[in-house]
């Protein structure tokens, strides 16, 4: 209908709006019910017939209007609704227009329709071109048989449920073949048509973004130096061998690797350049992946060889078959990488530690077996480089165990979980009780009472022990005030405390001293510092200074575990020490057999040696780990002043120690 039309009434050009269907049944009700034809409500008579005329009278203009208006408003709301139902017909009675149909013969897109069974229909010329036929023969051809849609059986019942109409479209992924020999990537999409009796089947070549893909792929995956698997790479095989295993019942069910580390990588890159250095990290490349390769551990498919870092690298050994041939490859690997490298007029020699991991693949993960063969390259470092290292659940547990100490070490020192034990200093000369040395305990909740051998170490490398030995300090002082308080009538003992040399370096050692002093009321030489004998020999500076101010106050300097460090006598003519405490592997020597005759005549010797050169200096001497009564007897007519160890009492509790201090001398 012309948006242009002129109605009665209307000045000419006016535009009047097009009437719609809508419009069209409110113009058609409207007329319906004009007064002359409404039901019940004629129209009135007319006063008076004209003269001469018989018959129904005539229509007014204003009817035969209405009447006009009427038929072409019907003739209006037919043409509407005709035309919606060409532009929204769909169904087998619906006409297809011609041009869908050239638009789908002529699209460059690969299609076809396929009915409810899987059937194609009709397929255009750009399937039969992508399949190599035409398109006649793809008629009544099965879909899924054509485009590999029942490869899986996730694929094939996800394409089952588009054919039934419960779901509404999926999408795949398929590597087809054409009869050339040559072979594609498609990507096939199979969605419901709007008529409800068929499916749309589209494909799309997409060899060149796959390979495209692929490219970029490789470069992500793979390193740039070596042109080894990077480490996201290694981790995703790793990760895929093991789920294929928890499947696959035909291989051995286990796997391992060997995770290796050049040994003074970084000397090369500091002393010949970064060049050099990248030259050598892939000529070892290639030696590891001849060394895998001629060990028939190499597979088709991808690599096992990766760098996974800086000079670190791994192999992975799928189906493994057992410990001894990965200890195999490990030795290769060794003996490969000692022959000398010629790169660009460098000949340079490097060696390797390896990690050795061998298990079964079942309950193992990509990241539990990374972590033990890291653990493992570590022990290998540690025990002297330049050799492989099995992985050893007992060392790993201990390495766990050591991990959850210094975890849970500060806390504890929070909670009151140490405890204090002294063991007695008894005089050589007449048996009495001179001193005590603390020894800290650790009452652990999980692992029970502990020895200071088994967390000491860890408090000094994390910084702890600056903490726990304030409180070690601070308890022992306070002790030793109370045994002389609650027993005025015997002479005081001193208590002697076990230093480390960080203490000296990250706190105020000399201020915690003198301010834990004031607070217990303690004398000075009543405390006694025992420090070892490489933490004091070599004192410099602070914790020279620190030394010499601790003396000055009065405090006692002892080095603990003598002649078995540095012994660099020179240093006890300038150091502020009191005492030697002697280590027990000398007093050991003192034991002798059942016929009387000394085992090690030198022990005693030196013994004496030490405790004439230290009586000349002024110094007192402790022998430690006396045992028996001969060892005594012996250490006393050398000169030794006093004695600790089993053969007076192990370490016990503070009343233990005061019932001790009040005995004679012959009860102790």
């Amino acid at each position: 209908m012309s948006g242009t039309s002129e109605g009665p009434g209307q000045a000419p050009g006016t535009i009047r709006p097009p009437v719609t269907e809508r419009h069209a049944d409110r113009i058609s009700g409207a007329l319906a019910e004009r007064p002359a034809e409404r039901a019940g409500n004629p129209l009135p008579e007319h006063p008076r017939e004209p003269r001469g005329q018989s018959g129904p009278p005539p229509d007014s203009p204003a009817q035969r209007r209405a009447r006009s208006l009427a038929a072409r408003a019907a003739q209006l709301l037919d043409g509407l609704r005709a035309e919606q139902s060409a532009r929204y017909a769909v169904g087998p009675g619906a006409a297809e227009p011609s041009d869908y149909r050239a638009a789908f013969n002529a699209a460059h897109l690969a299609m076809a329709i396929v009915d409810r069974e899987g059937v194609v229909v009709a397929a255009n010329d750009a399937l039969a071109e992508l399949l190599g036929t035409d398109p006649a023969s793809l008629h009544d051809q099965d879909a899924a048989d054509l485009v590999d849609l029942a490869a899986d059986n996730r694929g094939r019942h996800a394409y089952h449920e588009v054919l039934r109409g419960a779901r509404d479209r999926f999408r795949c992924t398929r590597r087809l073949k054409h009869p050339d020999g040559q072979s594609l990537w498609a990507e096939v999409t199979v969605a419901p048509v709007p008529d409800g009796s068929s499916v749309l089947l589209s494909v799309a070549d997409i060899s060149d973004r796959r390979e495209l893909q692929a490219r970029l792929r490789h470069l992500q995956m793979h390193d740039p130096v070596t042109r080894l698997p990077n480490r996201t790479l290694f981790f995703e095989r790793l990760t895929a061998a093991l789920e294929a295993s928890a499947y696959d019942g035909h291989g051995t069910g286990r796997i391992g690797i060997c995770y290796l580390d050049l040994d003074g990588f970084k000397a090369v890159n500091d002393t010949l350049g970064h060049r050099v250095g990248d030259r050598l990290l892939s000529a070892v490349a290639g030696r590891l992946t001849e060394c895998a390769d001629q060990a028939g551990y190499a597979r088709s498919g991808g690599h096992l060889v990766a760098r996974l870092g800086g000079d670190e690298f791994a192999v992975l050994v799928e189906d493994s078959t057992g410990t001894e041939q990965l200890a195999e490859l490990a030795r290769s690997v060794l003996h490969a990488l000692q022959r000398p490298f010629d790169l660009a007029g460098q000949r340079l020699s490097v060696s390797a530690s390896i990690g050795v991991v061998e298990r079964a693949s079942a309950g193992t993960t990509a990241t539990g077996l990374m972590q033990a063969a890291d653990t493992t390259l570590y022990w290998a470092k540690a025990d002297g480089k330049a050799r492989w290292t099995l992985f050893d659940p007992e060392r790993n547990a201990h390495r766990m165990t050591r991990q959850a100490l210094s975890s849970t070490l500060r806390p504890a020192v929070e909670r009151g979980e140490f405890t204090l034990e002294y063991q007695p200093l008894v005089g050589m000369a007449d048996g009495v009780v001179h001193g005590v040395e603390a020894l800290v305990r650790w009452n652990h909740p999980q692992f029970g009472m502990l020895p200071p051998n088994r967390f000491i170490g860890i408090a000094e490398e994390d910084g702890s022990v600056v903490q726990l030995g304030q409180w070690v300090l601070r308890t022992a002082c306070r002790q030793a005030r109370r045994w002389q308080v609650e027993h005025p009538d015997v002479p005081p003992v001193f208590v002697s405390v076990n230093v480390a040399v960080r203490q000296v370096w990250d706190s105020d050692l000399v201020a915690d001293v003198a301010e834990i002093l004031a607070e217990t009321q303690l004398a000075p030489h009543l405390l006694q510092l025992e420090l070892t004998e490489s933490a004091v020999m070599g004192s410099a500076g602070r914790p020279l200074q620190a030394l010499q101010a601790l003396s000055d106050m009065g405090v006692h300097i002892a080095i603990d575990d003598f002649g078995t460090g540095y012994s660099n006598l020179a240093y006890l003519s300038r150091l502020p020490v009191s005492v030697l405490k002697l280590d027990g592997s000398f007093v050991r020597g003192f034991q002798y057999d059942e016929g009387g005759a000394h085992p090690n005549p030198a022990d005693e010797t030196i013994v004496e040696a030490l405790v004439q050169l230290a009586h000349r200096l002024g110094l007192t001497v402790t022998a430690e780990c006396v045992e028996s009564a001969e060892q005594a007897d012996r250490l006393a007519r050398i000169g030794c002043d006093t004695g600790q160890g089993w053969l007076y009492s192990r370490a016990v509790t503070p009343d233990r120690i005061a019932k001790m201090i009040t005995r004679s001398p012959q009860q102790v």
